[in-house]
């Protein structure tokens, strides 16, 4: 396609898909499409492991990666410890989310202070200097892309893309923070709608993609992905009507036959429409879309204690979920209740699982399809 993104990433479709599954990550890129593998968890030695896996893997088609180094978060600029971070959780949040289990006959005994000090990974990947070990990583490998979540990219990102020639994206969901990110030198803005799954704004992909290509121009034609409940090629084709050059879906790759997602959400997924989602600060502290459920409702409900700030909301949240998805797979009815996952308001229209590749294929038939009958419209 005659696309710029296409043209950046070397790629013959201008579908971006965001994953935290390698396999994923190859066959879309196999298809005609790029493949970003989410890495926002993964240990710089984890991230080796995959990345070598997919080179191992893909044929050398072209293939990115996705940090989230935020601009704001607690403990930003110093160095906490373990306990530091443990000793600022209040005994309301832990207590709550115990009650939230043991309300559905979750055992919360082990849901304690080692757990959580499992999950302090991804507090360590927030900073500059898990950035940079990841970074460290993620350029020794034949990536085409780098993307950062929740900011503008940090420094040595920008730096580190332009020395070896890999396209810098960021994630944005409102105008003003476009415009940043352009004026810092960012390559590719994905532009993010409230539809969207994991963390996003709260206007519309509809309204958002048209209002930042218009704002941008003034600043330089950076090419935009429109993301945000975006899972058919028809939807691929409004947006780029609108200006992107190109979209950026997450949500879609869930439901596939290769996704490690686990069966049962699957299913919950496959069953959802797109009211059953819920955009809540719950999970990770910032506003995250994700499957509605017992847990999700316990946290939105009058009386419930208000979010903490990123990353200490993930000590509470992650290790009662995990927990959950270990006893949802075992047939727990109560743990399968609680179950979710991030996900869009497009899950309304995942209603099979399907292969990767015939994603990507159905993504390009509904493209031009969609194409025909504009041009139809018009006469030609």
């Amino acid at each position: 396609m005659n696309s710029r993104i296409c043209e950046m990433l070397g790629i013959e479709f201008p579908l971006v898909a965001f994953s935290h599954c390698r396999d994923v990550v190859v066959e879309v890129s196999k298809s005609g499409g790029f493949g970003v593998l989410g890495a926002a968890t993964m240990t710089p030695e984890q991230l080796e492991i995959e990345l070598s896996w997919i080179d191992e893997h893909i044929d050398g088609m072209p293939y990115g990666v996705d940090l989230i180094v935020p601009n704001k978060f607690v403990g930003k600029g110093e160095q906490p410890t373990q306990d530091d971070l443990l000793n600022m959780l209040p005994e309301e949040h832990k207590n709550f989310a115990n009650d939230v289990l043991q309300g559905h006959d979750v055992d919360a005994s082990d849901v304690d202070d080692d757990a959580r000090r499992e999950e302090m990974i991804f507090g360590d990947n927030l900073t500059i200097e898990g950035a940079t070990a990841h970074l460290d990583v993620a350029f020794s490998h034949p990536i085409k892309l780098i993307a950062n979540a929740l900011g503008v990219p940090p420094k040595i990102m920008l730096e580190r893309g332009k020395q070896h020639g890999v396209a810098v994206a960021a994630l944005v969901g409102a105008k003003s923070h476009a415009i940043n990110q352009v004026q810092a030198g960012v390559d590719i803005l994905v532009v993010a709608g409230t539809e969207a799954g994991g963390h996003c704004g709260a206007v519309s992909t509809m309204v958002l993609v048209p209002e930042i290509f218009e704002a941008i121009q003034e600043h330089g034609n950076t090419p935009i992905l429109a993301a945000g409940g975006i899972v058919t090629g028809k939807q691929m084709a409004a947006c780029m009507a609108m200006g992107a050059a190109g979209v950026w879906c997450g949500s879609v790759w869930l439901t596939t036959a290769e996704s490690n997602m686990e069966p049962v959400v699957k299913e919950k997924m496959l069953a959802a429409n797109s009211s059953d989602t819920v955009r809540a600060r719950s999970r990770t502290g910032k506003h995250s879309r994700q499957l509605r459920s017992p847990w999700t409702d316990a946290w939105e409900q009058e009386g419930a204690p208000d979010p903490l700030a990123m990353p200490l909301q993930s000590l509470i949240s992650e290790p009662a979920l995990k927990k959950v998805a270990k006893l949802a797979e075992s047939g727990h009815k109560g743990a399968q209740d609680l179950a979710t996952f991030w996900v869009g308001q497009g899950v309304g229209l995942m209603n099979a699982s399907q292969s990767v590749r015939n994603v990507v294929y159905g993504f390009k038939e509904d493209f031009i399809n969609a194409h025909d009958r504009l041009s139809k419209s018009l006469g030609q």
